[in-house]
């Protein structure tokens, strides 16, 4: 459980039927735990280290911003601002999410993820499919596949949804109910810290504080839980390879293992974890929106032999129906006009089917968009330098 508001790092005892108990056995390791499957290594070119240099990332008090306290909303500005041109991540604290939640949430997590693997798969992610558990996309990439599990779930903003609890239910049944309640609650949490978020994000820009906010209130988003085990092997794997995220967004809440990585100027830092704040990350679309003026975050995460990993990312998306447009105002500031105008399942349609996420999805989309054809690139990733 978490206490004082901490975040818990052990697994709660389960009151789950006795139907799913079972010794967790990783889905992907093998017989033969010492030994890595060649589907999980990459190549040379991609090779992590956890002995990184710490990114330098300004810490954004958001009580204080919400205050609106004239000093230090322009100093806060100020640092989104020089942030997110740089390399589009920063931290927030006094954020107003409840953090007794998260530990709960964080303890269903660890429920989940240490079930039997046929438990999970009652709610298996079909390919081409935002939500439901997948185990290192099999069947969706052919090669350099993630070490990792995830457990994705719609969280739609619109008032009295339930999507996220409906969904668990009906893929894990009943027994799963506090999960979808946890689930649901954090959804809830995290969509209001977001919209907080594209307030602070619309003043660092130059635009009307509520722009963002009028443009994402009814937005339909994701919440993702990510469970990273151990390898034996560590220096060949990694447990996301480098990448923006498509989505507009990202709220990150780590545990304390440490695993998240970010790419500044052709450099790779460590972004150490931090339970009582929120990473906030840049995606593709909010690129677009800023046409280009704040930057997608590229990022990666590693694992380790000793302690697996957990976090749980809240991905901000607009409503299927908004056109994803950069404002004048912010294309006067940066001309030309430099994406097209599209909506968000067009851009999610091509990374679900068409493209593997990586550092260049945006361009990919571009040219996909002007073509007016599906871009087939299999599992090929570029890389930044490291």
């Amino acid at each position: 459980m978490a206490l004082n508001g901490k975040v818990a790092t052990e697994s709660a005892p389960s009151s789950l039927n006795e139907e799913t108990k079972g010794e967790y056995r990783p889905p992907f390791g093998g017989s033969d735990e010492s030994k890595v499957p060649e589907d999980f290594i990459w190549s040379e070119k991609f090779e992590a280290s956890e002995l990184l240099p710490v990114l330098d990332v300004p810490t954004i008090d958001l009580e204080k911003f919400m205050s609106g306290d004239k000093s230090y909303v322009e100093e806060a500005t100020r640092l989104v601002d020089e942030a997110c041109r740089q390399h589009g991540i920063f931290f927030v604290v006094n954020h107003g999410v409840d953090m007794e939640m998260m530990g709960r949430v964080h303890d269903c997590m660890n429920e989940f993820f240490t079930m039997p693997l046929d438990v999970k798969q009652r709610a298996k992610r079909r390919v081409g499919e935002s939500y439901g558990y997948t185990n290192s996309f099999f069947g969706r990439f052919a090669n350099n596949l993630p070490w990792k599990e995830t457990f994705s779930l719609r969280c739609v903003a619109a008032q009295n949804s339930s999507a996220a609890h409906d969904y668990v239910l009906d893929t894990l049944g009943s027994s799963f109910s506090h999960h979808g309640k946890a689930y649901q609650e954090c959804g809830i949490a995290l969509n209001q810290l977001g919209m907080k978020i594209v307030e602070l994000l619309g003043l660092s820009l130059g635009v009307s504080r509520e722009y963002f906010k009028n443009f994402y209130e009814d937005n339909d988003s994701i919440l993702r839980l990510n469970y990273y085990p151990t390898c034996d092997k560590p220096e060949v794997v990694l447990g996301t390879g480098p990448h923006t995220d498509p989505t507009s967004v990202t709220l990150l809440h780590q545990d304390p293992v440490s695993g998240l990585q970010v790419c500044s100027n052709d450099q790779w830092y460590s972004i150490p974890p931090n339970p009582e704040a929120f990473v906030i990350n840049i995606g593709d679309t909010f690129t677009s929106l800023t046409n280009g003026i704040y930057k997608g975050c590229i990022h990666r995460a590693v694992v380790n032999s000793m302690n697996a990993r957990k976090s749980l990312a809240f991905f901000l998306c607009p409503s299927h129906d908004k056109v994803v447009r950069a404002p004048e105002e912010l294309v006067e500031k940066s001309p030309p006009r430099k994406y097209p105008d599209y909506k968000w399942p067009m851009l999610l349609e091509m990374t679900q089917k068409r493209y593997r996420p990586d550092c260049n999805t945006l361009e990919a989309f571009k040219t996909w968009v002007k073509e007016g054809k599906a871009l087939d690139t299999g599992s090929t990733i570029t890389a930044p330098s490291a």
